[in-house]
């Protein structure tokens, strides 16, 4: 099979297509033919070896996929054979691997798509979409101001829909550009704010009434949170979800005490029991699927362009989710 192998840390040239022998499904598992596997933003910064933990080399980055179950190991039911399901890779036991042609993984993990879902809508709604539903769960917004940095994003349009879905008063997000603030427009935030603009923390505050955010779900981090502090209401809630990219000073936090204001860490896999997990995944697919919420497809590469991919998020360019199509 082909897959994009990672030898080397560096720009998105370094992801190589190597020839490796198809996967054999172990006892247990499934063998899967991929249609679709998301690229997310923390790949970037693993490729470029930027991230929080750094992984060893060689790996096959992609921690999602989508596709036709080929064959079963033993033990598993034969009546998986050419269902249409997802491999949430990064729940497994062999978090990589979905930047190839065929992935395996336990047969308990490879949750059935329903026929009205398509494979790259369905790679959007796993690391991205249980982000999302889990940020929303953990500091709910029914009735408050809400901040959805980045809202252009994989998990920042998701985030954007579920909030209204979920009875926020008002969702405000932040992009960059004319492009990607209509975008969050069209997906329901009530306000868009260009944070490209050096004043934009005013402008969340002007369109809150003076008030600011009651909560800000920060998937970004770096210079953007201790930004962001300055459109959080007083008392409000900063909930940090960007591994990695943590940037507070001692002297934003003792601010943030001095306004009654609170920072919650957020990290998803802790969360996510294998019920957690296609519960989560059920409750998204089946909104998406009865045109609940609006899946943005921002990129389709093939498998051997997977280092365009890479640089498309790398440069920013991006909307939505970016996916390789083997």
């Amino acid at each position: 099979m082909k897959a994009i192998q990672l030898s080397r840390f560096g720009g998105p040239e370094v992801l190589e297509v190597v020839d490796l022998p198809t996967p054999v499904p172990q006892a247990g598992e499934v063998l899967i033919r991929v249609h679709a596997a998301g690229i997310n933003f923390f790949e970037v910064l693993m490729r470029a070896d930027r991230y929080a933990v750094t992984p060893q080399l060689p790996i096959i980055l992609g921690v999602e996929a989508a596709g036709i179950v080929e064959s079963v190991g033993q033990g598993v039911d034969a009546q998986l054979l050419g269902r249409r399901v997802i491999a949430p890779l990064f729940a497994s036991s062999r978090p990589h691997s979905g930047y190839a042609e065929h992935v395996t993984i336990s047969a308990d993990l490879a949750v059935p798509l329903p026929d009205a879902l398509s494979f790259e809508n369905a790679t959007a709604l796993m690391v991205q979409g249980l982000t999302a539903l889990h940020l929303l769960r953990q500091s709910p917004p029914d009735g408050k101001a809400v901040l959805v940095p980045a809202a252009s994003g994989g998990v920042g349009s998701l985030l954007v829909q579920l909030a209204r879905l979920k009875g926020a008063r008002q969702v405000i997000a932040t992009a960059g550009g004319k492009a990607k603030l209509d975008l969050a427009l069209s997906l329901g935030a009530d306000a868009a704010v260009d944070y490209t603009k050096p004043d934009w923390p005013v402008r969340v505050r002007d369109v809150t009434g003076g008030e600011g955010a009651d909560i800000i779900y920060d998937t970004v981090g770096g210079a953007m949170t201790a930004a962001s502090l300055q459109a959080l209401a007083p008392g409000g809630e900063l909930v940090f979800a960007a591994l990695g990219r943590y940037a507070l000073a001692a002297s934003d936090l003792e601010t943030m005490i001095g306004r009654n204001q609170s920072l919650r860490g957020f990290a998803l896999l802790p969360l996510l029991s294998p019920d957690v997990l296609r519960a989560g995944l059920s409750e998204l697919f089946q909104m998406a699927a009865s045109d609940q919420l609006r899946v943005a497809i921002g990129g389709r590469f093939p498998l051997d362009q997977a280092g365009e991919a890479h640089r498309l998020l790398d440069e920013r360019r991006s909307t939505g989710k970016v996916v390789l199509v083997p």
